[in-house]
C-alpha cells in the first residue's frame, strides 16, 4: 500500500462514520416520541454526521487534488454554527406554541423559567 491509498482509505472511513451518524439520526427522528427528543436526534447525530462527511471532501480535496477548498471549509463552520442554534429555537417555538411532551418525559425545566 502507498501513501494516497491509506489517506483514501481514511477518508473513506471518515466519510461512512457520517454517513453511519446520519443513518442513526434518521432512525431517532422516526422512532422518538415527540418534537423535543426528534429535534435532539436531528440536530446531535445529524450535524456531527454532516460535519464528517464534509471533513471526508475536504480531506480529500486538500490531500488528492492538492485544493484548499474554502466553500467546503465554510460549509463546515456554518453547519456546525447553525443547526444546534436552530434547532434550540425550533424547540422553544414549540414549547412556547404548547406542544405537549411526551408521556415518557419526567421534567420539565423551562416551565419555571418562563413563569417567572
Amino acid at each position: 500500500m502507498n501513501g494516497n491509498s491509506l489517506i483514501e482509505l481514511g477518508i473513506a472511513i471518515i466519510i461512512i462514520i457520517g454517513t453511519i451518524f446520519v443513518f442513526l439520526s434518521s432512525i431517532g427522528f422516526i422512532r422518538l416520541p415527540d418534537v423535543y427528543n426528534r429535534a435532539h436526534a436531528l440536530s446531535k447525530s445529524s450535524t456531527l454526521g454532516v460535519l464528517f462527511i464534509l471533513l471526508g471532501t475536504f480531506l480529500f480535496f486538500l490531500f488528492m487534488e492538492e485544493y484548499f477548498s474554502i466553500k467546503i471549509f465554510l460549509g463546515i463552520f456554518f453547519v456546525f454554527l447553525t443547526s444546534p442554534v436552530s434547532s434550540h429555537l425550533i424547540c422553544r417555538a414549540a414549547y412556547r406554541s404548547h406542544v405537549p411532551m411526551a408521556k415518557e418525559s419526567i421534567r420539565d425545566d423551562l416551565k419555571e423559567a418562563i413563569k417567572a
